[in-house]
């Protein structure tokens, strides 16, 4: 290498080096707050499914009193609704197509 060439790589190298040190700063600074967002977002949805599992909780305890109350028969009202939808498909009443007892 020429002495001139060296004489003038040296201090291009010697202001590079700082420049490549804030870059390398900026880049983890931002890595950082990626990082930081990441986490928050993570958070955020950690609560939401706490709060829907607590919901589901909620229902669940809801309908676990309702079938275990003795008061409450839902067999019968099963049998009954069975019942209330069997009449419903046989038809109920006199059907509109019925022939008049008058004839001509």
């Amino acid at each position: 290498m020429d002495t001139g060439v060296l004489a003038l790589m040296i201090p291009i190298i010697g202001v590079s080096i700082p420049v490549v040190a804030i870059w390398a700063k900026h880049q983890q600074k931002m890595a950082e707050i990626k990082t930081d967002a990441t986490a928050q977002h993570t958070a955020e949805k950690a609560a939401q499914y706490a709060n829907q599992v607590q919901q589901l909780e909620d229902r669940v305890q809801v309908l676990e009193r309702i079938v275990t109350d003795r008061g409450y028969d839902v067999a019968t009202q099963i049998e009954a609704l069975r019942d209330t939808r069997e009449v419903e498909q046989q038809g109920a009443g006199v059907p509109l197509d019925m022939p008049s007892k008058e004839k001509v």
